[in-house]
């Protein structure tokens, strides 16, 4: 008998979670704290109100959601603010049923006020630490060029992410607003990142269409795809990624406030599992899209009518698609696998 898939039982299932931004992740209450501590106007003073207009609900498009970030990284210009926010998420993904993360972010934007870029990706790894060591979740950074920034920027970025692979950071990606900013611009950066054995990821085919994807995988040679929301458009290029098991990093109400689908029952998630895809569901950004991975999983089966054997392997998905080392990928996925069967048994 397949158990019904209350909230409760979402919130409890084991979840792999590879694309969330920290700066679109912050707590309300964080940000007035950090905003009063370094003397940041904030656009409202309580944490409720803060958190209803940092909630972005009339995008236009990708460029229009974005703009929320200017908020969020006015205070993450300090070690200590970092390492907060960073450990702050772990907390909230452990209490979401995350036992994996992946945090991602461009800490070339978090030095305004004199961190060096070392600095800035030593301080949340402190924090992902202290979170592994109280709560047991396993998170991991992953460092973002901002495609509107320079290709020599990119490149130096590659290279921290480099320089930090044995610390903490386990991958390489290229964010930002994609028209008019293509990926192959920064080439040089995904090579660089390749030749010194970083995983890379990016995103692509959410802002714009599927030569978006094509310029990620062929020119930047990306190990996931970020959103991929309009690789259907091209179906020679799904059967590309379908046929190579190239994960897909699926944020389904992030995408539906950017319009890059009209809908959750639209989503091309659906169709996207149908055809045997590697998908994997994931939030975005927690404060700015006002979700929680068990959310993202509740939209799936209320919208998209994925059960729980569906949603199960969704969530394998994320733990074998991780940037890991292969043992280590298996061991999380055999103990997720563990952990579902005992949720069957026990809701069966």
């Amino acid at each position: 008998m397949t158990p019904p898939l209350t909230r409760e039982l979402l919130r409890r299932f084991p979840k792999a979670e590879l694309h969330c931004h920290l700066d679109g992740s912050v707590r309300p209450q964080t940000l007035l704290e950090l905003a009063r501590e370094q003397g940041q106007p904030m656009p409202r003073d309580d944490a409720a109100s803060l958190g209803r207009y940092m909630l972005v609900q009339d995008a236009r498009d990708l460029d229009e959601y974005l703009q929320r970030f200017s908020v969020t990284l006015s205070v993450m210009q300090t070690a200590p603010a970092l390492e907060r926010i960073a450990y702050e998420l772990a907390v909230d993904a452990h209490a979401d049923g995350v036992r994996y993360l992946e945090v991602r972010y461009s800490p070339i934007l978090n030095v305004r006020h004199g961190l060096s870029l070392g600095e800035a990706v030593e301080a949340p790894l402190r924090g992902l630490r202290r979170a592994e060591r109280e709560l047991g979740i396993v998170s991991r950074v992953i460092v973002c060029a901002i495609r509107s920034m320079a290709p020599d920027v990119s490149l130096e970025l590659a290279e921290l992410a480099a320089a930090y692979r044995k610390e903490g950071v386990v991958g390489f990606d290229l964010a930002g607003g994609e028209a008019g900013h293509p990926a192959a611009l920064h080439e040089r950066a995904f090579r660089h990142a390749h030749k010194h054995d970083v995983p890379c990821t990016c995103h692509a085919g959410e802002g714009h269409g599927p030569e978006s994807v094509r310029q990620a995988l062929h020119s930047c040679c990306a190990d996931r795809i970020g959103h991929g929301t309009r690789i259907h458009e091209d179906p020679e290029l799904l059967d590309y990624v379908n046929d190579r098991r190239i994960p897909v990093e699926i944020c389904l109400t992030s995408n539906v406030q950017t319009h890059a689908a009209a809908s959750y029952a639209t989503h091309p998630f659906r169709l996207y599992y149908d055809r045997g895809l590697n998908v994997v569901l994931n939030t975005d950004n927690r404060l700015m899209s006002g979700v929680t991975l068990t959310d993202e999983y509740e939209h799936a089966a209320r919208h998209l009518g994925f059960t729980f054997d569906e949603l199960a392997r969704v969530t394998l998905n994320g733990f074998e698609s991780a940037f890991l080392p292969y043992d280590q990928r298996r061991g999380l996925a055999a103990a997720a696998e563990r952990e579902i069967a005992a949720l069957r048994r026990e809701t069966a």
